[in-house]
C-alpha cells in the first residue's frame, strides 16, 4: 500500500521512519516533508496547509492512506476534504479538530460532561479580563491563548502585574496572532505532568505508552515555556490503576461526549494532564500525535504501526488486539537554535550527525534543517531530536547523550537533565 504523511518536522520523520518499515507498505510519500523524511519517503513538494494541493496529490499517486501529522490542516478541515473525495484518512474532522484549535470549545465540553479539569473563565476582551485578574487573590493562575499557539500560548502568571502584562501581550499586542484574541483564565493545579495519546475511530481506544514531555527551556523545568525540549517513555510512577482511572474518567467519557454531540473522530485523541492528589484532571487536548512525544512512541511502539492507522481510519479499530511490547525505555532529547523559543537563528553549520546515528540504540530524527551547498544547517527552532532506546531509563538517557554531544552547531541548545527526574530514572 501507499501512504501519504503530512507535514515536514520531527514527528513526521519519525511517522515516516516507522511506516516504511511496515512490510504493508510499498510506497511512503511525505508532504512537505523535510531532509529526513527524504531518506525514508518521497517529498513531495506541496505545503501542509495546502488543502487543494494535498487532496490532489493524494489521488493522483492513488494513496492508501493519508496520515496528518500537524494540527493547523486538521482544524483547516483537511481531513473532511480527503473523505470527501474518497481518501482513508488518519485524523479528525474540523469539528473534532476544535479539541486542539479552541481551548474554549475543548473547555466548554469537559464541562458539559462533567470530566475533570480545572475550573476557569473565558474572555474576549482585555480590559474585563484585567479587571477580574486585579480582583483575584489566589496565585498563581494559569492564562492561556485560546486558539493554535504552537504550544507556547499557556502562562503561569505569579501575580496580576505578571498576569496582565501577558493579557496585553496576547490581546492587545496579538503576539501570538488571532490565537490569543480570546484566552482562558484558569486555576492552577498541582501535580505531575503527564500526557497520554490513545489512537481511536470514534469508538474504540488503542492507550499508547505513558509519556512524560518537559516543556521548560532550562534544566530543572525553568525558563520559557516551549512545544518541548525532551520526552521519556515510560513513565514509571503511572501505575495500572491510574491508567485505568485516566481510561474511566476523562478518555472514554471524552469520546462518548464527542458521540453524543455528533462528533466524528478519527485519528489520535491527545490528553494532557494534571495527575493531582484527586486524581487526573483535563490541562488540555490535542488532536494529533504530538511533537516531540512521537519521536520517542515510534521507538518504543512493538510490531507494525500501519494497520492500527489503517483500522482507526476505517472504523474498524475493534478488530485488532494490542501490539506487542517493545523496548523497555527510550528518551528523546530536542536539540534546538539559538534564539529559541524566540526569534530563532537560522543558517549555522550543523556538524556530527552521522555520528551521533551510529551511537548504540541511537536514530536522530530532523525537523528544523536544509542544505546550504554540501552543509547541513539550522532552519528552525527545534532543529533535531536525538531518541535512544535502553534496557533501562538511565541507559537510554545515556546514550541520547552520547548522540546529543557528537552534534555541533553555534548555538546550540538542549537540556542537560532528560530522564533524570527521580520518578523517571526507575
Amino acid at each position: 500500500m501507499k501512504v501519504l504523511v503530512v507535514g515536514g518536522g520531527g514527528r513526521e520523520h519519525a511517522l515516516c521512519w516507522k511506516i516504511a518499515s511496515s512490510p504493508l507498505v510499498t510506497r511512503v510519500l511525505c508532504a512537505p516533508g523535510n531532509l529526513g523524511t527524504a531518506e525514508v519517503a518521497q517529498n513531495l513538494a506541496v505545503a501542509a496547509t495546502d488543502l487543494d494541493g494535498i487532496v490532489r496529490i493524494a489521488r493522483e499517486h492513488a494513496v492508501d492512506l493519508v496520515v496528518v501529522g500537524p494540527e493547523d490542516p486538521l482544524v483547516m478541515g483537511l481531513a473532511d476534504r480527503l473523505r470527501a473525495a474518497g481518501v482513508v484518512v488518519f485524523g479528525p474532522g474540523a469539528q473534532g479538530a476544535r479539541l486542539e484549535g479552541s481551548k474554549s470549545f475543548a473547555k466548554e465540553l469537559l464541562e458539559r460532561h462533567r470530566i475533570p479539569t480545572a475550573s476557569s473563565r473565558r474572555f474576549d476582551r482585555a480590559g474585563l479580563a484585567k479587571s477580574y485578574l486585579e480582583s483575584q487573590q489566589a496565585w498563581p493562575l494559569v492564562i492561556k491563548a485560546d486558539g493554535l499557539a504552537a504550544g507556547k500560548g499557556v502562562f503561569i502568571c505569579r501575580d496580576a502585574r505578571q498576569a496582565c502584562s501577558v493579557v496585553d501581550a496576547l490581546m492587545e499586542e496579538r503576539r501570538l496572532g488571532d490565537a490569543g484574541a480570546q484566552i482562558l483564565v484558569e486555576e492552577f493545579l498541582e501535580g505531575q505532568e503527564l500526557s497520554i495519546q490513545a489512537i481511536t475511530d470514534g469508538r474504540t481506544l488503542l492507550l499508547l505508552d505513558p509519556v512524560v514531555d518537559h516543556k521548560q527551556l532550562e534544566d530543572g523545568d525553568r525558563g520559557p515555556n516551549t512545544g518541548g525540549m525532551g520526552v521519556v517513555s515510560p513513565a514509571r510512577w503511572v501505575s495500572k490503576r491510574l491508567l485505568r482511572q485516566i481510561e474511566q474518567r476523562v478518555l472514554l467519557p471524552t469520546l462518548h461526549a464527542l458521540q453524543i454531540e455528533g462528533l466524528d473522530f478519527r485519528g489520535v485523541l491527545y490528553a494532557g494532564l494534571m495527575v493531582t492528589e484527586s486524581g487526573p484532571r483535563v490541562l488540555e487536548f490535542n488532536c494529533r500525535f504530538g511533537d516531540p512525544e512521537t519521536q520517542v512512541i515510534v521507538r518504543r511502539f512493538g510490531g507494525d504501526l500501519v494497520p492500527y492507522l489503517l483500522a482507526a481510519a476505517e472504523g474498524k479499530l475493534d478488530g485488532l488486539e494490542a501490539p506487542p511490547t517493545g523496548a523497555e525505555a527510550a528518551l528523546g532529547v530536542v536539540v534546538a537554535a539559538h534564539g529559541y523559543p524566540g526569534e530563532v537563528r537560522r543558517g549555522d553549520t550543523i556538524g556530527g550527525l552521522e555520528r551521533a546515528g551510529k551511537e548504540e540504540g541511537v536514530v536522530v530524527f530532523q525537523a528544523g534543517t536544509r542544505r546550504a551547498g554540501e552543509h547541513l544547517v539550522t532552519d528552525g527552532g527545534r532543529v533535531l531530536c536525538v531518541t535512544a532506546v535502553g534496557a533501562d531509563m538511565e541507559e537510554a538517557r545515556v546514550r541520547a547523550y552520547a548522540g546529543v554531544d557528537r552534534i555541533v552547531f553555534d548555538g546550540k541548545q538542549c537540556r542537560r537533565d532528560i530522564g533524570m527526574r527521580p520518578a523517571q530514572m526507575r
